[in-house]
């Protein structure tokens, strides 16, 4: 089993011209031209051209109109006969590509009340990203416990997984978790300084919500999807001691890379879980 370690947040270590003016006169005249190399149907290059079925032409609008902010979590967003005018398509294409944006968690449907910009503010948003959940009982929010959080620059490949220039501005948090008193999760986090200007120690030990609705209301982040790596490893000295346990107690590291609109990543974050009385529950479908 591996040795846990967690990230040193001061260390690199976590885990032509003459085609485009022939183009510029054509338009300019009204005409368009095409290679005559190139057969019917296809790019100069020989690649086919690819369509979008209307619908996901739609969500895309959609999106970018929750993107920029046109419409803020929580708020309710026009009907599908609106979106339908707006857009001029028929009512059937709208509701298709809301299906999408509802099963990819971007809005949420409320019977008799219309469609919702979905936020992380919301109960059932809460346990979305947080997959650690008792043996017994029902899930339930740990309390938190602030150990570090700080500005450093980036370490080259908390830089590259953030899409960072390495040395560039991050802001650090460590912190612990408990539920029932009991420490459980270990975490460090890497945001983009510049995304996060602000964000202190004492503004998240006030904001009682979760940390992602800290992000989305008070810095506009969204986190809409995340990947992560699992992996089983051994509890060294330091973590051991803030869990509480015997070092070499097994622990499941938990490495994660949130994104937010436009596929862009925001978050660079390593958990140790604790599972003792506690399981990671994930639902594949």
């Amino acid at each position: 089993m591996k040795k846990s370690r967690f990230m040193n947040p001061a260390s690199s270590n976590p885990n032509s011209n003459g085609a485009a003016a022939a183009g510029a006169g054509n338009a300019a005249t009204g005409t368009a031209s095409a290679s005559p190399a190139s057969p019917a149907g296809t790019s100069p290059t020989g690649a086919s051209p690819t369509f979008s079925p209307l619908y996901q032409q739609i969500k895309a609008l959609i999106t970018q109109s929750l993107q920029s902010g046109e419409w803020k979590p929580g708020e309710l967003i026009p009907s599908e006969v609106e979106l339908a005018g707006r857009y001029k398509v028929s009512q059937g294409t709208v509701r298709k590509a809301i299906d999408e944006l509802s099963a990819e968690n971007l809005v949420v449907r409320r019977q008799g009340k219309g469609t919702f910009v979905a936020s992380h503010n919301e109960a059932r948003a809460h346990f979305r990203f947080l997959k650690l959940v008792p043996d017994e009982g029902l899930p339930h929010q740990p309390d938190h416990q602030y150990l570090e959080v700080k500005r450093i620059r980036a370490p080259a490949e908390v830089a590259r997984l953030l899409d960072l220039k390495s040395g560039d501005a991050v802001v650090y948090i460590k912190r612990l978790m408990a539920f029932g008193g009991a420490p459980t999760i270990l975490e460090e986090l890497w945001l983009p300084g510049q995304l996060f200007k602000g964000l202190t120690a004492e503004r998240l030990a006030e904001y009682k919500g979760p940390m992602y609705g800290l992000f989305e209301s008070e810095f506009g982040t969204r986190m809409i999807r995340a990947t992560e790596k699992i992996r089983a490893v051994a509890a060294d000295e330091a973590g051991a001691d803030l869990l509480k346990v015997a070092p070499g107690t097994p622990l499941l590291c938990v490495d994660r890379v949130s994104f937010t609109y436009g596929d862009k990543a925001v978050e660079l974050r390593r958990g140790l879980y604790l599972t003792a009385q506690h399981h990671y529950q994930n639902e594949l479908s």
